[in-house]
């Protein structure tokens, strides 16, 4: 928790609140329904919360905004992200229903009213998003393939409408295909070992009406 103090020392009380609590959620959710590693929900902050708040370093989403977040598992990184932006409109979709199950127990238990959730494949998906966020569920080409046709048409932010895709190693290959997309390393922001290979991915994407 001191982790995201430290790097997000402007947060509101209920955010303090907000974030205290997630942690004592996941614990216990974890044990009925186990959605995160053992290793990992020991680190839940550096490896999970902070992880999913590398995004929120690289854009600030604006109020009123929509995000739709793809294959979330068991929540990241749509519910930091809804606790760190309040007023943006966050729609968590996985299509494993037990992880969905926690993410609505967690979502209940920190009061957050800008979460939605669906249990299913996000192609079946309908609606436009001004940005999708994702934790490396799959190639870039096949993430591209599935969110086809969900992006916004109008653009608010200081970067375009597209995708924000947190993602580690190199990836010079997967995103040879994509020369508009941008790469943040998140150890510009965080100092700590685990983010030394972490980046997110930003990847405008037009509107297909």
């Amino acid at each position: 928790m001191e982790l995201i103090k430290h790097y997000f020392p402007n947060l509101s009380e209920n955010q303090l609140v907000q974030f205290e609590q997630l942690n004592e959620l996941y614990q216990d959710w974890n044990l009925k329904i186990n959605v995160v590693s053992r290793k990992d929900i020991d680190e839940i902050y550096l490896r999970h919360v902070l992880h999913s708040l590398g995004i929120a370093k690289v854009l600030s989403f604006n109020p009123g905004s929509k995000v739709l977040d793809v294959g979330t598992g068991g929540g990241f990184p749509g519910v930091p992200l809804a606790i760190m932006f309040p007023e943006t409109q966050f729609h968590l979709v996985d299509s494993i229903g037990k992880k969905i199950k926690v993410v609505d127990e967690v979502v209940a238990g920190l009061g957050l009213t800008n979460v939605k959730t669906t249990n299913d494949r996000v192609e079946n998906v309908p609606g436009s998003y001004d940005f999708i966020v994702s934790r490396a569920v799959a190639q870039m080409e096949t993430f591209v393939h599935w969110t086809k046709g969900k992006i916004a048409k109008k653009s608010t932010h200081e970067l375009k409408n597209g995708i924000l895709y947190l993602k580690g190693g190199d990836l010079t290959e997967e995103l040879s295909l994509y020369t508009t997309a941008r790469i943040y390393d998140l150890s510009d922001y965080f100092k700590e070992e685990f983010f030394e290979t972490k980046k997110v991915v930003h990847l405008p994407l037009k509107f297909k009406g």
